[in-house]
């Protein structure tokens, strides 16, 4: 039993890497939670802060998995383009863009003040 769940856990570390090295969205999602992790420290945000950005990055990088996991079994279940497999990928491409342009409107709110007072502390 518990080699099965060691199984899994490196099978999910897998299904990581190969999104990380194969999928340009998905190394945007990385570097954009990079750069918010690098404001949470430079700007010492609260912890509250931090709970918010944390779950706002594990939601985008879910998003983008599911999404990448979505496509490979429509290509793979119908390799030709066909109308319903479109709808299928748009919708889940759908949600990786609300998740995304959520984290945007929460980033604005959390660093926005930050940014505003540096700049204002600066000129």
């Amino acid at each position: 039993m518990l080699q099965s769940r060691i199984k899994s856990f490196k099978d999910a570390i897998k299904g990581v890497l190969l999104a990380s090295s194969s999928e340009f969205n998905f190394k945007i999602h990385l570097v954009a939670a990079i750069l918010a992790v690098c404001l949470g420290l430079f700007f010492k945000i609260t912890m509250m802060e931090w709970l918010i950005i944390i779950l706002t990055i594990a939601m985008v990088l879910s998003a983008e998995l599911i999404n990448t996991a979505i496509e490979y079994l429509c290509d793979h279940i119908h390799p030709e383009k066909h109308p319903s497999i479109g709808k299928v990928k748009d919708v889940a491409a759908g949600a990786v863009l609300i998740a995304a342009l959520g984290s945007i409107v929460i980033a604005i709110i959390i660093f926005g003040p930050h940014v505003g007072h540096l700049l204002m502390s600066s000129s």
